[in-house]
């Protein structure tokens, strides 16, 4: 095929189709009518030799070879963005740009202060909107309307770029007159009431279910593995929370480390190791390749890592319950 003769505007209508499985919707935000939309449908089918998109009693479904295309188009689009825009130095000391950035609350507490911080010394100007992964989808995302997340992510769409923060593993917060801070193992975990806390996906949340031991993350999961389960009285999707609650001679909070070692002065709790492995997670940022190779956002992506990397040497080592990978050296063709 001669590649000359192929409308590259044609890839812009196959991005946009299979973000919203719907002619229609797709030529609303191309702003062409819909038999326009209906024929560059045709037109795509006969380019690439399948149906791409098929009509399903749910709406139109993509095929396997249109899912396999979705990132590579999204990234030949990316870089042609790229090529056509003017480049510019960005200016952090003088920038007023505006960043969008979805936190989780554990990202919230543990990381953000201290890169406000830093932005604040280097970009006094910027303006930082932070999301709840409850505000943004990963369509907002893809579109480049929200800079970047950053989140425990179970799974992220392949065309995104994402680089590792750091691991944390997992901890106890136990008030000091707790009966069982003394004789704290499996089974007096186990007969105790316990605090959940976990608020990790993108979209709008839903209530748990205290029946179902499914979905309700690492913990349980790890629980589950050893065939046991754990009373939970109270859930809670905020990190503040734990350590106030903890102050409750009844409860247990297992929240993760970095978390836990924020009530580290608290003289009413201890923080000890869970009574069984609960295997570490990973603290992601993740963004559309859209806003890769844009000048701004490069310099927020270094500021983050070096921010978590101050952060990592000045805190005492964090037991991961497995060989530590935190202080590897960062791969900056990643960012």
């Amino acid at each position: 095929m001669n590649v000359g003769r192929v409308d590259l505007n044609l890839l812009v209508y196959l991005d946009v189709l299979l973000r919203e499985l719907n002619v229609t919707r797709a030529a609303e935000q191309l702003g062409i009518t819909q038999p326009a939309m209906s024929n560059g449908l045709k037109r795509l089918r006969e380019l690439f030799n399948d149906p791409l998109l098929i009509r399903s009693s749910d709406g139109m479904k993509p095929t396997e070879r249109a899912l396999d295309l979705q990132p590579k188009v999204r990234q030949i689009l990316a870089e042609t963005q790229y090529l056509l825009e003017p480049r510019q130095e960005f200016k952090p000391l003088t920038s007023r740009r505006v960043f969008r950035i979805m936190v989780s609350d554990y990202a919230e507490a543990t990381l953000i202060p201290a890169l406000i911080k830093h932005i604040r010394s280097e970009a006094p100007h910027i303006i930082l909107d932070m999301l709840t992964p409850s505000d943004v989808s990963y369509q907002d995302m893809e579109q480049g309307r929200v800079d970047m997340a950053i989140n425990r992510f179970d799974e992220i769409p392949q065309s995104f770029h994402q680089s590792v923060i750091w691991k944390d593993s997992f901890s106890c917060l136990i008030n000091r007159d707790n009966p069982i801070v003394h004789n704290f193992n499996l089974k007096t975990y186990l007969l105790a009431q316990h605090i959940w806390v976990s608020k990790t996906g993108m979209g709008v949340g839903f209530g748990i279910n205290p029946e179902k031991s499914g979905g309700l993350g690492w913990i349980d999961s790890a629980l589950a593995r050893i065939g046991k389960k754990r009373k939970i009285t109270i859930f809670t999707r905020h990190y503040q929370m734990p350590g106030l609650l903890a102050q409750n001679n009844d409860l247990v909070a297992t929240l993760p480390t970095r978390v836990a070692r924020m009530q580290a002065e608290n003289p009413c709790l201890v923080i000890t190791e869970p009574p069984f492995y609960i295997p570490p997670f990973e603290l992601k940022m993740a963004w559309s390749p859209l806003l890769h190779p844009n000048a701004a956002h490069q310099w927020l992506r270094r500021l983050i890592m070096y921010t978590a990397e101050r952060l990592l040497e000045a805190e005492p080592l964090v037991h991961l319950q497995e060989e530590s990978t935190m202080n590897r050296p960062l791969d900056a063709d990643r960012l």
